[in-house]
């Protein structure tokens, strides 16, 4: 009988905003149980020094020359994460056996083996007395992969679930709208999983949250009310559509890759309607670029599912094509916490020496694990 493990996920999105938190149980293979989901907000100096470190940062001579900056953050963002770990566990009454740490991505340049992502695994583990894997996407980088998207192992397992509980039929679709939108597709339910695909297909909410935040004191446009206000400038969104063509699908993306430049001069609310119509329309082409694409209904998580407007522009986008858009949590799954679960998820496979990437998921050389762990007490 397999060992079932209690473990904590931990994912900080390109919204950095705050921290999800789900703790599973799991065997890293079918079997699994979700315990709890919570969600801690940055405190407000600590979000704005995020975002400030992250906008600085385009290029590895950033990375080598902030050093020094990158680690003092690294180390608030590091104890944050471990005081909001043990008030946890003191008011659940929790054993973890456990950390998946994320961290708090900075650069990705995948053409240059690099991710970077603040999060000091081994002050965490000592924080916590807890075991911490972190840096899950290193291994993937090192031996021809793009470093993401890392759920699709954890959407096989959900779909497995959806199948048998809720009667869903193969092939079956997830999407998640996070910083940048990722589709896997999974096509049977098989231990090999050769039928398991993936791939970044387009920005999701970082156009759409930079706008917001440069432009208001709000994080991002809350179910895309802003956006529904605005007018769209159809001149402005189709010189953008012009200029930028995301030509291929087998790369990941970087929030980095997308910039709102285009929409400089529009009023505020013109700019999220237009922002959010782009958004729309590049992850409907990214959906059409998916090779042998054959299912009618895609599931949804992310923070983006809840933006109505971006949704209605995308559903817009894709009428002739007669795919359906749900969202995941009518399906016994909260679309919010679905990351941060895939890495509790991920944190036992790492353990296990189980595979956590494939070719057809990151388009890496050949399946392999991933993660390091640290053990600091």
């Amino acid at each position: 009988m397999s060992k079932i493990f209690t473990s904590l996920g931990l994912m900080s999105g390109t919204s950095m905003d705050g921290v999800d938190v789900s703790v599973i149980k799991s065997d890293g293979i079918n079997k699994f149980e979700l315990i709890l989901n919570e969600y801690y907000e940055f405190d407000q100096n600590l979000h704005q020094k995020i975002i400030k470190l992250r906008d600085e940062i385009s290029t590895c001579r950033d990375l080598s020359e902030k050093t020094k900056i990158i680690s003092e953050i690294e180390k608030n963002f590091t104890l944050f994460n471990g005081k909001l770990i043990k008030d946890l566990i003191s008011k659940k009454s929790l054993a973890i056996d456990l950390i998946g740490f994320h961290g708090q991505t900075l650069l990705h340049l995948p053409d240059k083996k690099i991710s970077k992502q603040i999060g000091d695994a081994n002050l965490l583990s000592q924080l916590t007395k807890i075991k911490v894997i972190n840096k899950f996407r290193q291994n993937d980088l090192d031996n021809g992969g793009q470093g993401a998207p890392l759920s699709p192992i954890f959407h096989f397992l959900i779909s497995g679930i959806l199948n048998s509980k809720y009667n869903l039929d193969f092939p079956i679709s997830i999407m998640n709208i996070g910083g940048i939108t990722n589709l896997t597709q999974i096509k049977s339910y098989n231990s090999e999983k050769q039928d398991l695909y993936a791939y970044d297909i387009a920005p999701g909410n970082c156009m759409i949250d930079e706008w917001v935040r440069k432009n208001s004191k709000n994080k991002f446009d809350f179910n895309g009310d802003f956006a529904s206000r605005g007018n769209v400038d159809d001149l402005i969104l189709n010189q953008a559509i012009d200029n930028f063509n995301i030509t291929e699908i087998t790369n990941s993306l970087d929030t980095k890759d997308f910039d709102i430049s285009f929409a400089r001069g529009l009023s505020f609310e013109d700019g999220c309607s237009t922002i959010t119509k782009f958004t729309a329309f590049l992850i409907s082409e990214g959906i059409k670029k998916i090779n042998n694409f054959d299912n009618n209904n895609i599931y949804l998580c992310g923070g983006g599912r809840k933006n109505k407007t971006l949704i209605d522009n995308i559903i817009e986008y894709l009428a002739e094509k007669k795919i359906m858009l749900k969202n995941i949590d009518d399906n016994g799954f909260d679309g919010d916490f679905l990351e941060s679960q895939a890495f509790a998820y991920l944190a036992i496979r790492s353990y296990l020496g189980l595979i956590i990437s494939y070719p057809n998921t990151t388009r890496v050389s050949s399946p392999v694990t991933g993660g390091i762990l640290s053990k600091n007490y």
